[in-house]
């Protein structure tokens, strides 16, 4: 058996760990406390969003966006719907319906037009993805917002060190949420945050991730016996310091690790360009990737599963992209989004991370174009 390629690999290293060990050793490794406090000044800083709250993950990080932008049972949001289901799950979790917008087949981001078909008496909002780290229309959806008075959320979590007409994923709308997840650009394992323009808004955040209270780590230097009052339902979304910590470290080094990520994407795209069976992912001109995932789409003639079963025996990881999530049982949705089911069924991911080494690339790329070759029934002349 030759050595593994696997789909994703988190950088973690010595850095990290000595960060972990400051934390041990300051006595509070529960959330909130002096680390979280200063990840949080460095979103806010690096993002440009006066508001920034950090998280236990993405997941969290929507659902308090939206209880904080007033979104009620009854509403309609629309979300992208060639995506991990995250968003739409959000919507679900303050009882309003999500409304499934089918997405570009060029970018597999969020197709303007097919939101703008979408608005209705009852939408209140609009969630857009960063799809596997590429960002979306953004140009296009806040004019749609605005002309229509509704709220415009970007869900960057696959994101973080993309950008979109020099801006960069996490401030490309009034509200973000980015992830932390051990396969993103910046990992902490599990972790997230919620970014805001409004400081208001992320005050109202920060009190709903922690039950409803402020920082018990803040309270703790109050002298005296401060009691906290409860006075609306919160959440337990906080991140610990343990986390922070990892993340302060990761941030700092993301220009580096999105730069392998780079390298990998565009050997990729030099040895798979002229391979007939494979479209490689587009990237407009006005934007640039965070190469979370790297997704290619099989032409219809080749069977995915035996592509993915041969890759595998060989040790090389691989995928189904993303889901296509008006397809997903749960939803019970009789929406259709044809752009995305095609893709849903089509696109395969390969192994991408900043371990990549040029050797693995190579094998991977070989790999892949055999597969594709051996397992794609005849064109009829």
């Amino acid at each position: 058996m030759t050595d593994e390629v696997p789909l994703v690999h988190a950088s973690l290293g010595e850095s990290e760990l000595a960060a972990v060990a400051e934390v041990f050793a300051s006595g509070w490794p529960a959330g909130q406390g002096p680390q979280g406090k200063a990840l949080e000044a460095e979103l806010a800083q690096r993002y440009d969003m006066p508001g920034a709250v950090a998280v236990s993950n993405c997941g969290a990080a929507l659902h308090l966006a939206l209880l904080a932008l007033g979104v009620k049972p009854g509403d309609e949001v629309i979300v992208a719907d060639y995506t991990f289901p995250a968003p739409a799950h959000a919507v679900r979790y303050v009882g309003a319906e999500p409304i499934f917008a089918d997405v570009r087949a060029d970018t597999g981001t969020v197709d303007p037009q097919a939101v703008a078909d979408l608005i209705g008496p009852r939408t209140v909002g609009l969630l857009a993805v960063d799809t596997v780290g590429l960002p979306a229309d953004y140009a296009e959806l806040q004019s749609l917002a605005d002309r229509h008075g509704l709220f415009l959320v970007e869900d960057a979590a696959c994101a973080v060190g993309a950008t979109y007409r020099g801006r960069e994923a996490g401030a490309l709308a009034p509200v973000a949420c980015l992830s932390f997840h051990g396969r993103k650009g910046a990992t902490s394992g599990e972790g997230g945050a919620f970014l805001a323009a409004d400081p208001a808004l992320a005050a109202h955040v920060r009190l709903m991730s922690s039950f409803g209270i402020g920082s018990i780590f803040e309270q703790a230097k109050v002298v005296g016996l401060p009691i906290p009052v409860f006075t609306d339902i919160g959440y337990n979304y906080k991140l610990s310091d343990i986390a922070a910590a990892i993340l302060r470290v990761q941030l700092g080094r993301t220009g580096e690790l999105l730069q392998r990520r780079h390298h990998v994407a565009a050997r990729y795209g030099e040895l798979l360009a002229d391979e007939e069976l494979v479209t490689l992912p587009h990237v407009p001109a006005d934007r640039t990737h965070a190469w979370q995932s790297y997704v290619v789409t099989l032409d219809p003639a080749v069977d995915r599963s035996a592509v993915a079963a041969d890759l595998r025996a060989q040790g090389i990881g691989c995928g189904h992209g993303t889901w296509a999530c008006h397809l997903q049982p749960v939803y019970e949705t009789k929406q259709s989004c044809p752009v995305s089911a095609d893709l849903f069924h089509r696109n395969l991911a390969i192994p991408m991370h900043a371990e990549l080494t040029t050797n693995q690339v190579e094998r991977v790329a070989s790999a892949l174009r055999r597969a594709v070759r051996d397992h794609a029934r005849p064109r009829v002349a």
